[in-house]
């Protein structure tokens, strides 16, 4: 996207955020509120910005020929998100394993494409099945699996307000389908 057209966005997004201060019942020119639409703007583009990068891209800007044909792990790969239902905050960490088949990447790249689909409004559930799906397609490895630990804000602040719960989610493909391939990736993230 074009910076003119990012600026267009913010500033139609900032109009709206006034709307949404006045109808809460809060004066848009009280001092501490005059920037508010604009930093709320400006915030929710930077926390989406993962729909205007291509997660496959990321991985392939960085893919090498390798004959190595063991598990590959990156754990603990901090993860924010907005939940697409409240649009608040879930954070946590990601745990990302391949076993290549010919080609391996930049391990900075595995948690990029976290971040990429962690930027857009999401659930835990479809994130962690878009970042496992996204390198099985572009790294065609022999099993990806993925595992996502979150806490979700929209139960931590209202709803049922549990503050010490925590969303574990997993997906896998490929040799992850086998339970001792799967148990030695559970024990190597603990």
């Amino acid at each position: 996207m074009s910076p003119e057209e990012t600026e267009n966005r913010k500033s139609i997004i900032a109009d709206h955020m006034k709307e949404v201060i006045t109808l809460l019942g809060e004066d848009v020119a009280r001092d501490g509120l005059i920037k508010t639409p604009d930093r709320v703007a400006k915030a929710m583009q930077y926390l989406t910005r993962g729909y205007y990068q291509d997660p496959e891209e990321i991985l392939r800007s960085a893919l090498f020929r390798e004959n190595y044909r063991q598990m590959v792990i990156v754990k603990d790969i901090d993860l924010f998100s907005l939940c697409e239902h409240h649009m608040l905050p879930f954070f946590g960490k990601a745990h990302v394993a391949y076993i290549p088949d010919g080609y391996i990447t930049g391990l900075s790249k595995i948690a990029r494409v976290v971040d990429v689909f962690a930027r857009r409004l999401q659930v835990q559930e479809r994130l962690t099945t878009q970042i496992k799906e996204c390198i099985q397609k572009t790294l065609n490895p022999m099993g990806v699996m993925v595992v996502i630990e979150a806490q979700h804000m929209c139960m931590q602040m209202r709803g049922v307000e549990k503050q010490n719960s925590i969303t574990t989610t997993s997906d896998f493909t490929g040799v992850f389908k086998e339970q001792k391939t799967r148990e030695e990736f559970i024990a190597l993230i603990k």
